[in-house]
């Protein structure tokens, strides 16, 4: 998207920060529905690609994410069920002695028991690096499209394990000479009653 006198990574920037702040002002009422779920702490095991073309340089990711209950889900009486929730996270993204703090936000549609123990989720959304050049590697922009798909279940109590799959890449906004990256992710979860 291009709008003239403008560089295309500042349009991705102000369209982020527009969908966030809507999401932000909501009416009351959807505020007093919103639930934090879950925190969970995530570490990168292996980047073996799987969306578009190899990354060229290696990556380390760690990060911190806050998953919050959205209003929209349909549980049986058995408990479960779809619904839907908010994924916002804050890292560490690391290559060829390089350092970016990664945010993100990402709107996703879980599968489950709706006391959150046993889930898939899947979800788009996008991302803000501080950084976007690493060696050469070149992500194309600040903005990044975020894709993710999660599975986890119980471990001990209010503890949780799962696997995370979660890709960045700028969709060729920024250019044809962009790259993206893979990460399979362990994801340890500290689910709230």
């Amino acid at each position: 998207m291009s709008v003239i006198g403008m560089p295309p990574h500042s349009v991705s920037f102000r369209l982020l920060l527009i969908a966030l702040a809507c999401l932000l002002a909501s009416s009351p009422s959807f505020a007093d529905d919103l639930e934090l779920q879950s925190l969970s702490l995530r570490a990168r095991l292996s980047e073996k690609t799987l969306l578009g073309d190899e990354a060229p340089e290696d990556f380390e990711e760690y990060d911190l994410s806050a998953n919050v209950a959205l209003p929209w889900e349909n549980y049986s009486t058995s408990g479960r069920g779809v619904g839907t929730r908010l994924m916002a996270s804050a890292g560490l993204l690391r290559g060829v002695g390089e350092n970016a703090l990664v945010v993100s936000v990402i709107p996703e549609l879980t599968l489950g028991s709706e006391d959150g123990r046993f889930l898939l989720d899947l979800g788009a959304g996008g991302a803000l690096f501080s950084r976007h050049r690493f060696g050469t590697q070149d992500f194309g922009g600040p903005f990044q499209f975020a894709l993710t798909l999660g599975i986890g279940g119980p471990f001990y109590r209010q503890l949780g394990l799962g696997y995370r799959f979660l890709h960045y890449s700028d969709a060729g906004v920024n250019g044809p000479d962009t790259t993206g990256a893979d990460f399979h992710m362990i994801e340890f979860r500290y689910r709230f009653e």
